[in-house]
């Protein structure tokens, strides 16, 4: 009977524990990757909220021709420090379209 509690020990120590580290690794490899219908859904949203932006600048153009005091409160289309997340945010599309264009051929 004693004999069994070292047993169950190094049991516990070389097997048990490996196999729970790497299981909860796998699960954390898997688990943070996002698919491709994944990336595929945020490239449309993207696009879709792009088309809407310009959508509100021209709204925007609208209202203020009809009545000059009119003062957008959304940011401003042609304002450089505004712009400059998108352009990063363009590159980085850009860049992963042509990668993935490289990988599939």
């Amino acid at each position: 009977m004693e004999a069994m509690v070292p047993l169950g020990a190094i049991l516990a120590l070389f097997v048990g524990l490996p196999w729970i580290i790497l299981h909860y690794i796998t699960r954390w490899k898997t688990a943070a990757t996002l698919t491709t219908d994944d990336e595929s859904l945020l490239e449309e949203l993207y696009q879709l909220a792009r088309r809407l932006d310009e959508r509100m600048d021209t709204v925007e153009r609208l209202v203020a021709s009809d009545n000059p005091e009119f003062r957008p409160a959304r940011i401003q289309s042609d304002r450089d420090i505004d712009n400059e997340p998108l352009r990063e945010l363009d590159r980085r599309l850009a860049k992963s379209s042509t990668t993935k264009g490289r990988t599939s051929k």
